[in-house]
């Protein structure tokens, strides 16, 4: 029952009823001084009936009162629900700590090196030189560990916020600490590492496997990062970024630009450029690269994403890329390559949902290329890489959640292995996950 509710309703018809009951009061004494003069005995006892009538009434106002004052008392000693406990560092900052703990293993028909648990399709050996087949593998090295902060800056309202996580997949062999999202924020710029403004990870199709299959990219740069909200519904983001091209003298960061826009709230699309200098010694070449991915909700529950790059000379943005420049005397050459993915995610239910794949990378077979390339790599140089992969995920309570996938690829190479002539690569895999997340 709301006994505040309770209170105000009878409060006011109390005052009322009082008011009501003065008046009649002064109206009958009124009446009885004219009736006395002026009526029978009769009329007396009728006047003595009234004045009763208003004593009852007096009396039930009473009661009303008093028990509006017992309520009132228990509303005021019922004490307020506690507020939630927020946690603060001694600057004034708010925080929150989240992560999970993840679990992977993987039975492997056909693949690439035992010492990497996840997706390494461009490189898996050629067909009779060092495959590794009917293998086992697991690890806990995508548990992750993150900070989400915000503080206040200055007057008013404005606060800088900012987000800091790690997990363990660090070093060639994905055993070592990394930092994953080390950034700040304030208005509508940003500092720190976070995902690249030009390969974004939002177009690409669930998988249970932590890194991107082919076709679609998972990389986070340092960058500084700004927003313009054109509308609710339309933003650009530019921004400068350090990809971390090994294989090149950078002198100059990376420039990218990435437009969003919302047609509904089903249907989302997000075009991005980049453009970046590559140096090897003296020869210097610009890189450049577009993009385009879709998300687009057929139906509730069911969700269809895509993601297309078409990139030149650069190997850092776009995962699975063969090397983005080679040089060869005074020349410098670049790679070239189309890539898309594309998946359906279907929800059952609250509880289970599932996704179908497809990845696909073409590159383009550039004769100086090529043939700047040394024998061994060019039997690690990429014509097409493919993979397809089907999963379900079941969550029997929101913390946690449990993946099952099969994923088959193969890769291409420019140049046959020897001895035996293959030229193609296999990775099939069933992969599994468990995951709690807190």
């Amino acid at each position: 029952m709301n006994t505040t509710l309770f209170t105000t309703t009878i409060n006011k018809p109390t005052r009322k009823h009082t008011l009501l009951m003065s008046m009649i009061a002064i109206s009958m004494g009124s009446m009885s001084l004219s009736v006395q003069a002026q009526t029978t005995q009769s009329s007396q006892q009728e006047i003595e009936q009234l004045r009763q009538e208003v004593q009852a009434l007096r009396a039930l106002v009473e009661q009303q009162q008093r028990q509006t004052a017992v309520v009132t008392a228990h509303v005021a000693a019922t004490p307020a629900p506690a507020s939630k406990p927020v946690m603060k560092i001694a600057s004034g900052a708010e925080f929150n700590l989240y992560g999970n703990i993840r679990a992977d293993a993987s039975y492997q028909a056909e693949g690439g090196s035992s010492a990497r648990m996840y997706n390494q399709i461009n490189t898996v050996p050629l067909e009779g030189v060092g495959e590794r087949s009917d293998e086992f593998k697991s690890t806990l090295s995508a548990t992750r560990l993150g900070m989400d902060f915000k503080a206040p800056v200055g007057a008013g309202d404005k606060a800088l916020s900012g987000k800091i996580e790690v997990d363990f997949l660090g070093g060639d062999k994905f055993d070592n600490l990394r930092i994953r999202h080390a950034y700040m924020s304030y208005a509508n710029w940003l500092i720190g590492q976070t995902w690249s403004n030009f390969a974004v990870p939002d177009y690409l199709p669930e998988t249970v496997d932590a890194l991107a299959y082919a076709g679609g990219s998972v990389k986070r740069f340092a960058q500084v990062r700004h927003t313009t909200a054109f509308s609710p519904t339309t933003n650009l983001v530019l921004a400068v970024e350090d990809p971390k091209d090994g294989t090149i003298k950078q002198r100059l960061p990376a420039l990218t630009a990435r437009l969003n826009h919302k047609f509904a709230d089903n249907f989302a699309v997000s075009a991005r450029a980049m453009g970046h200098e590559k140096r090897i010694k003296e020869n210097e070449e610009m890189a450049w690269g577009v993009g385009l991915g879709a998300k687009y909700d057929i139906v509730p529950g069911t969700t269809l994403k895509a993601d297309y790059y078409h990139v030149k000379g650069d190997s850092s943005f776009v995962s699975n890329a063969n090397t983005g420049v080679v040089v060869a005397g005074s020349d410098l050459y670049q790679s070239e390559f189309d890539s898309i993915s594309v998946g359906l995610t279907q929800q059952f239910n609250d509880k289970l949902r599932g996704t179908l794949g497809y990845g696909y990378m073409s590159f383009d077979q550039d004769a100086g290329y090529i043939d700047a390339l040394s024998a061994d790599d060019k039997t690690k140089t990429n014509k097409d890489l493919w993979q397809a992969w089907a999963n379900v995920f079941y969550s029997p309570t929101k913390p946690l959640s449990f993946g099952l996938e099969y994923v088959y690829g193969e890769r291409e190479a420019v140049a046959a292995a020897t001895p035996n002539g293959s030229t193609k690569g296999e990775d099939n895999r069933i992969n599994a996950v468990a995951i709690y997340n807190f």
